[in-house]
């Protein structure tokens, strides 16, 4: 338990203000409770694997609500609040009032009587995700401000429009992991590339995570993309911005091999173009399946000109010493397993399979460390109690 001691004292030391608060964006929060998030993760994992019980609470609910297909995440969420002690509730919209034209306001509020926390992943709307969050956010704040509630649950953002915040902190726990520290990341380079898939409309927010994130840590972030896959421009200037202040470099690059180049880590990773995802959003909003049909068929044949754009062991071969880090949010896209051609050989899924599954292990411990932080003013006190013998 020498180690969990160690994390602890090292949390103690951290400035954070994060009790009382939502996650809706990493960049929302400052540096030190980013480290500290990561602390808290990898204590409760640490506790966890010795054996130990996390409950924290003696009752109470966490409310989930899956606006989009899930595994990692949902079942993340699931085993984090189980292990905290809350109970769990899904909000199915159709089965919910929601179908009867119920306002979110409502909605908010009916689900929050005695609830402890509401997660909730939004990812398929380009700007509209992350504001649906921040409605609800409202509303819950203005049912505990008018006595509605008895207390303000606390949002987490389970992926949405913009960002993926407990996808990118799983990853920054691992990176913390394989390298051996936070300050370790300094001058490490990471390719986030997009790869190509036989599939449209996948979110940004995952690449997005990524760049915001890393870049906040010395990292030589590259992010790389065939022309017309931009993702949203005030997330790449935020990514040059954190470069700059860390000590890091950011750069775009055209063609994966010059992003593979002595790379550290690799992060190969489909995503739509920003312009689709613009165009996808009202035709999602009307349901015109006809338009959606049409604009599919355009993308697809638009992603079929970049089939080159595959995780290979030759570009691998390009990676420091031929032997980055390959990581992935899951499920990728494999070729030869999962599709004809996809995003990463099958080859070079397999030799790095366990070291992505490891990657999605930190999830759970980061949303409980995400719900532990604003629920609770003295994390480490709590942390010492789940950890004394």
């Amino acid at each position: 338990m020498s180690d969990i001691t160690k994390a602890i004292a090292q949390l103690s030391k951290l400035r954070t203000d994060m009790h009382g608060k939502d996650f809706l964006l990493t960049w929302e929060k400052s540096d030190a409770e980013i480290r500290a998030l990561a602390l808290v993760a990898e204590v409760l994992s640490e506790l966890h694997r010795a054996g130990r019980p996390l409950r924290v609470f003696d009752s109470g609910l966490a409310i989930s609500i899956f606006r989009d297909n899930s595994t990692r995440t949902r079942f993340s969420f699931a085993s984090a609040v189980n292990a905290l002690g809350l109970g769990l509730s899904d909000l199915d919209e159709e089965k919910s009032q929601i179908a009867h034209g119920e306002t979110v306001r409502e909605t908010a509020n009916m689900i929050s009587f005695m609830a402890e926390v509401i997660g909730i992943r939004d990812d398929m709307y380009l700007g509209e995700g992350n504001r649906y969050m921040r409605g609800v956010a409202a509303a819950v704040q203005e049912g505990f401000e008018q006595g509605v509630l008895h207390q303000r649950p606390t949002l987490v953002n389970l992926q949405c429009d913009i960002d993926h915040p407990t996808q990118s902190m799983a990853d920054l726990v691992a990176l913390k992991r394989h390298f051996g520290s936070l300050e370790a990341l300094r001058g490490k380079k990471i390719a986030m590339s997009w790869a190509y898939s036989p599939s449209y409309g996948k979110p940004l927010s995952v690449p997005q995570g990524v760049i915001a994130l890393m870049s906040r840590f010395g990292m030589d972030v590259t992010l790389a993309n065939p022309e017309g896959y931009g993702l949203i421009p005030e997330v790449v200037e935020l990514a040059r911005r954190n470069s700059a202040a860390s000590g890091g470099t950011f750069s775009v690059a055209s063609s994966m091999e010059d992003a593979f180049r002595d790379a550290d880590v690799v992060y190969p990773k489909s995503w739509a173009p920003y312009d689709v995802m613009g165009r996808r959003t009202p035709l999602l909003q009307r349901g015109d399946r006809g338009g959606l049909e049409a604009l599919e068929k355009e993308c697809l044949a638009n992603n079929a000109r970049f089939k080159s754009w595959e995780c290979d062991e030759a570009k691998m071969a390009l990676t420091r010493a031929g032997k980055a880090l390959y990581m992935h949010c899951l499920p990728a896209d494999i070729s030869g397993v999962s599709c004809e051609r996809g995003e990463v050989a099958a080859s070079v899924f397999e030799r790095y399979r366990l070291a992505t599954y490891r990657e999605a292990s930190f999830k759970p411990f980061v949303i409980a460390a995400m719900i532990l932080m604003a629920r609770f003013k003295d994390t480490p006190s709590v942390l010492r109690h789940l950890a004394k013998d």
